[in-house]
């Protein structure tokens, strides 16, 4: 997508944002933790695995998070991390909707316990549904830019590469192909997964993402409140450097002050 103009919004599906940090719920220590984490990151996008939460209304002890989000602050994106395959996804958003939660899902279809990386064919198939039946589909891909153009064909709002694998904190390790995501996209790019540093989620920014999302390097760091800060403030930093252009790299030198002219004075 072209650059956004100076201090704009993140927009997905008409709705606006102020943060273009997403943050998801996973592996924090407690609820109560993961609220204060939310509120210090800034976010107003948070995402939340279907199969964590109590939809039967039940008050379940032990699927609670929920009670712990305001969804008057944020917006709720329910997520079918778990999902096998397109029919597993496709009811568990259809749960997740007549459970009241928004028509939005982050679709996830990792069938691989090992490395979590998500299946382009159950995922196309899935969003292809979805979008049909109305909802807002924020797809995970792997950082392909052919599944990443067919995903957006049939009308998806976002699509979001992984920078490296889920929880493996390695940071960027596919920017060659999320240039080109980014060149070729028509709809806001978000990198997700793999962003184990605040510098991860600039240099994101800096290649042109429109948003990143990151969880467990929030969740799992000794003062999650903390780290949520300098995520948000990487975010923004990132954005900014986008937005106002980054100096070219050069293959040799080049002086800040002039080395000799002071030389020949007087």
């Amino acid at each position: 997508m072209s650059a956004a103009t100076d201090n704009a919004p993140l927009e997905i599906a008409g709705r606006r944002f102020g943060s273009r940090l997403i943050l998801g719920t996973g592996k924090f220590a407690s609820p109560e933790l993961m609220r204060d984490a939310l509120a210090a990151s800034g976010t107003e996008i948070v995402t939340v695995a279907l199969r964590r939460a109590d939809l039967s209304g039940r008050k379940d002890p032990f699927a609670n998070i929920l009670e712990f989000i305001d969804p008057g602050r944020y917006l709720l994106l329910p997520n079918t991390s778990g999902a096998m395959n397109a029919a597993e996804a496709v009811r568990l958003a259809r749960l997740a909707a007549a459970a009241g939660l928004p028509k939005w899902v982050k679709l996830e279809i990792h069938p691989d316990p090992r490395y979590l990386l998500p299946d382009p064919v159950e995922t196309l198939l899935a969003a292809e549904q979805l979008v049909g039946e109305g909802f807002t589909v924020l797809p995970y891909i792997n950082a392909d830019p052919v599944i990443a153009k067919r995903l957006q064909e049939v009308g998806t709002a976002t699509v979001m590469p992984l920078g490296s694998p889920i929880g493996s904190n390695r940071g960027i390790q596919t920017r060659d192909q999320i240039r080109i995501i980014i060149e070729q996209a028509t709809v806001p790019v978000v990198v997700d997964a793999g962003l184990g540093a605040p510098s991860h989620a600039a240099e994101a920014m800096e290649l042109g993402a429109d948003a990143v999302l990151v969880n467990t390097a929030i969740a799992v760091a000794g003062d999650p409140c903390r780290m949520a800060r300098a995520f948000q403030a990487a975010v923004k930093a990132g954005r900014d450097a986008y937005e106002v252009g980054i100096a070219d790299e050069l293959e040799t030198a080049s002086p800040t002050s002039p080395l000799t002219a002071f030389l020949d004075d007087g």
